[in-house]
């Protein structure tokens, strides 16, 4: 099959649904995909992969998988973290399809396996999802996901033991185990069994249980509810001295929240301490009846206060750390001490300051990165912090908050040499002249003249900051001569919550606008040609780079786009799409957001007979967050419309979800596909 030979794709039969949007007749064609177990919507998915599978199965390919597999095989670690004096870490040899949880008394003494989520099943597609350990390391309760579902069912096993404890916990998602510190029992949220509720309607009414070891879920004790408002979530947490049981209220993917209280001894109602919903407040930690919290409130960048339990009034509140230029990403205490991860254009910045505010320095990184995470609790000495770069594997490093010393406690064990490579940042302007950030990625030596093939990643939504990272398959793709860029886009929340709000609801546009700025400045720089582009996008990030190239299909070589939102008519009726209005709106009951989505909403703009760039769409028949009819239908919308010069390919992925706790067998076939599409689309070897 050549690049320049028409596809002959599989007929998907055309309905007669078509939706009155306030007076806009809108046709729905393949409403019959959305219905995933239906003969013919299988039938038609099999037809769309053996297309695809026939066009990706090529030596070189194979060749790419080699190389891909060889790059995978190298031991990966987490940051170790304290419970019960000792310390616990995951491991994955190489190639396991699942990292391992182990634990050991010191740094130095032999690490035990306390659960190899690889025994879960025989293909690697049950993974672990949340997991929550007591105080004094006895038990750990953990979540079990199967092919990448969010539901999860959780278990509880004696960490020293390994014995299983009759307890069961199901329908259960987004939640975790706030153990009580006598091990008696512990606080989680669950939602109402699904086969009891009507269809859309197994993801509301979420409360909050306490269950006490050793009895039946059905025995669990209803702690909070709140009928008066069916979408609110709740994430419970126990304060380290055991004292408060603590709420974060959420609601959707909104970035405001409340935050509730009561004594974990308690049976009385919840003290609602942050309750008006307007800003983002994330408990930290809590010296008595002092809570200490991070919040964008009047500080859009986000500063640190403390409220008195016994003073909580606004007026009452203490600034502890200020907002300054750049914007807080996350906050832990340790040591007594206040360890903040900043964003300095969209790249980490690490300080600490005494619990009063006072500065007590930077901890200097390395280079251009990311800390992903901080491990260490207020009574800890140490904290072991990993750190990333878009080159370069997690690095793990050991802070010992007395003495100020930062070492280096495990370094990856990669075939790589990071020297090799050269990061870089620069900045475009979109059109109405907002500065986006960019990150280039390139082997040294490389030269710029125009002819190099880029990746262009970006994403742009949901408050979600895009920092440096690191993946697997990108040393092939650099090592092939290929460039790597990540556009910093409004709608994240690299420059804080003005930042987001600019690229959210009615202000959408600005950032497809901020990405195709991005493009054209990459064009205009000579990294890289109009033929030689390909954009790259997942989630809310396939939403992006569908928009992108329906509103300008001449400016990209090639589209790369996985679980995508695309259907932004219906978006909200699929899985937990009701969830995410606040960012998208509801073209269904709001006349102005209808106006303002049905002007971008991909699925809505393709056009009959436009050459549209070379497309690969992936999405996973179980993905529940992001259902997949939204990849089948524009896959068989633009495929009928397109002019036939370029292959629009569609791949679903079997028992597998949106990305979380997929297996690494699954993560290298489905990396070999993408870099071998983009390699046959540039010609590259």
């Amino acid at each position: 099959m050549k690049n320049n030979r028409k596809i002959t794709y599989p007929e998907a039969m055309e309905g007669d649904v078509v939706d009155d949007y306030h007076g806009t007749k809108v046709a729905d064609p393949y409403r019959w995909m959305e219905d995933a177990g239906a003969p013919e919507t299988i039938a038609w998915v099999e037809k769309q992969n053996a297309i695809t599978k026939e066009f990706l199965d090529t030596a070189e390919r194979e060749k790419i998988k080699e190389q891909l597999t060889k790059l995978w095989d190298y031991p990966k670690y987490s940051a170790p973290f304290r419970k019960g004096g000792r310390y616990f870490f995951f491991k994955n040899d190489g190639l396991q399809n699942q990292p391992v949880m182990y634990v050991q008394d010191t740094l130095g003494s032999e690490p035990k396996v306390v659960l190899d989520p690889n025994t879960f099943s025989e293909d690697g597609t049950v993974a672990l999802g949340e997991f929550s350990i007591t105080e004094d390391a006895k038990y750990i309760g953990y979540g079990t996901s199967s092919g990448g579902t969010d539901w999860l069912e959780f278990r509880i096993r004696e960490v020293d033991t390994g014995k299983e404890l009759d307890d069961r916990i199901v329908n259960v998602r987004f939640t975790n185990l706030a153990w009580k510190h006598d091990n008696s029992g512990f606080y989680y949220t669950r939602f109402p069994d699904p086969a009891t509720v009507k269809p859309g309607e197994s993801t509301l009414d979420s409360k909050v249980y306490y269950h006490a070891l050793g009895t039946a879920q059905e025995e669990d004790v209803l702690v909070y509810e709140r009928p008066d408002n069916r979408r609110l979530g709740f994430g419970v947490s126990i304060t380290d001295d055991g004292k408060y049981l603590v709420l974060n209220v959420w609601q959707g993917t909104d970035n405001n929240n409340y935050l509730y209280y009561r004594e974990v001894e308690s049976d009385g109602d919840f003290t609602r301490l942050l309750d008006d919903f307007d800003a983002m407040y994330a408990f930290i930690d809590n010296i008595g009846s002092t809570f200490y919290i991070q919040t964008d409130k009047d500080a859009p960048r986000g500063r640190v206060i403390a409220i008195d339990l016994e003073n909580p009034e606004p007026e009452n509140w203490k600034t502890i750390i200020p907002e300054c230029d750049d914007s807080l990403h996350f906050v832990r205490m340790v040591n007594d001490k206040i360890v903040v991860v900043y964003m300095h254009h969209a790249h980490h910045r690490l300080k600490t300051f005494e619990k009063d505010g006072t500065p007590a320095g930077e901890i200097k990184l390395p280079s251009i990165g990311s800390v992903m995470e901080i491990t260490g609790n207020r009574k800890d000495r140490e904290a072991f912090i990993s750190f990333i770069t878009f080159t370069h594997p997690a690095t793990i490093f050991r802070y010992d908050l007395e003495t100020s010393i930062f070492l280096t406690y495990r370094d990856a064990e990669i075939d790589l040499d990071p020297s090799a490579y050269e990061t870089k940042q620069v900045f475009a302007a979109s059109k109405d002249g907002t500065k986006v950030p960019i990150f280039i990625s390139y082997r040294k030596g490389i030269k710029l003249d125009g002819s190099n093939p880029v990746q262009l990643y970006g994403y742009g939504g949901f408050g979600v900051s895009r920092t440096p990272d690191f993946a697997i398959p990108r040393p092939v793709w650099l090592d092939a001569g290929g460039i790597f860029a990540q556009a910093i886009l409004r709608g994240g929340k690299e420059y804080g919550e003005e930042w987001h709000k600019a690229g959210m609801l009615e202000k959408k546009q600005n950032v497809f606008d901020d990405f195709i700025a991005a493009a054209e400045w990459l064009i205009e720089n000579k990294y890289t040609s109009r033929e030689k582009l390909a954009i790259r996008g997942g989630s809310n990030g396939g939403l992006l780079v569908t928009a992108c190239m329906t509103q300008r299909p001449d400016l990209y070589g090639a589209v790369i786009c996985g679980v995508p939102v695309i259907d932004m008519l219906r978006y909200h009726k699929y899985t937990i799409g009701k969830f995410w209005v606040g960012e998208y709106g509801n073209a269904e009951e709001n006349p102005e957001h209808f106006e303002f989505m049905y002007k971008y909403s991909p699925l809505h703009n393709v056009k009959d007979g436009e050459t549209y760039p070379p497309m690969l769409i992936m999405s996973a028949d179980t993905d529940d967050r992001v259902a997949p009819a939204h990849a089948k239908k524009f896959a068989a919308t633009i495929q009928k419309a397109d002019s036939g010069k370029n292959p629009l390919l569609l791949r679903i992925e079997m028992k597998a979800g949106h990305g979380h706790g997929k297996p690494t067998g699954k993560l290298i076939e489905e990396s070999s596909d993408v870099i071998a599409f983009l390699f046959r689309i540039f010609k590259m070897h």
